[in-house]
């Protein structure tokens, strides 16, 4: 059986102490309720504190939670609930388009798929969520980082990789592509990223009018996309509108 981390385990108990009871607790006072020494409690301290898991009081030297926990609770409470305002429309999305469907985060430089619905086919499929996408050839990676600053300076700080010929990879083209997608409401990937293969992507946004996510259809380049090479309009529509309603959902009201 794997033994536990104890330094980890310490730290969890800190955070738990700190978010219950007194709003702010002292040094002896952490070092006390969980039976430790003083010195160890407070490397603990200051390593929460270097993280901004902790933040002490510069005229008490106490301790409380720090706002990094409330950005990762958020974050967390965020990728839920998208995924569950997402869940009907994205049903809805690919029984129309006859397509696969995901929703995508930033996470780490790249793409999470947190939601995937599968093709209405009978086809062999494997589930993609938890897999990772990249965001300079995505329809999903562009649409988060031509609306998402973070991810905007992920992709342009990140390794852009060719995949294919028709991947844009040089930081000029990149934002031409950005540019577009920010004035025409969508992304694509033709081909950028696996060969036969093309997306279209559209923003989620919530109540506050913030980039938390991208959905996208993707399938064979032939019925993604019409004669001209280009995604055809109707499914483009069709992602946008989904897009839509989950923002909606989230209560950012109309776009």
């Amino acid at each position: 059986m794997a033994r536990n981390i104890q330094s980890l385990e310490r730290a969890a108990a800190m955070l738990r102490l700190l978010a219950g009871g007194e709003r702010r607790l002292g040094l002896s006072d952490v070092a006390s309720s969980l039976g430790l020494a003083k010195g160890t409690a407070h490397g603990i301290l200051r390593t929460l504190q270097a993280e901004g898991f902790v933040e002490q009081d510069p005229a008490s030297g106490r301790y409380q939670l720090g706002a990094e926990l409330l950005r990762l609770g958020n974050s967390y409470l965020d990728v839920h609930e998208l995924r569950a305002r997402a869940l009907v429309w994205t049903d809805d999305l690919a029984r129309a388009s006859g397509e696969s469907v995901y929703v995508g985060v930033l996470h780490q430089s790249g793409v999470l798929i947190m939601h995937h619905v599968f093709r209405p086919d009978d086809s062999r499929q494997v589930l993609e969520v938890g897999a990772m996408q990249p965001l300079h050839s995505t329809a999903l990676g562009k649409v988060l980082s031509a609306y998402d600053p973070v991810a905007h300076t992920e992709a342009l700080e990140a390794e852009r990789d060719a995949f294919t010929p028709r991947t844009v990879t040089d930081a000029v083209g990149f934002e031409e592509i950005l540019g577009l997608t920010r004035a025409r409401g969508w992304a694509a990937d033709v081909e950028e990223t696996w060969e036969g293969i093309a997306s279209v992507a559209a923003p989620i946004h919530d109540r506050r009018r913030m980039p938390v996510g991208a959905v996208a259809v993707a399938g064979a380049v032939e019925r993604v996309c019409g004669e001209g090479g280009e995604p055809r309009a109707t499914l483009v529509a069709s992602v946008r509108d989904c897009a839509r309603s989950v923002s909606r959902d989230l209560g950012a009201g109309r776009f």
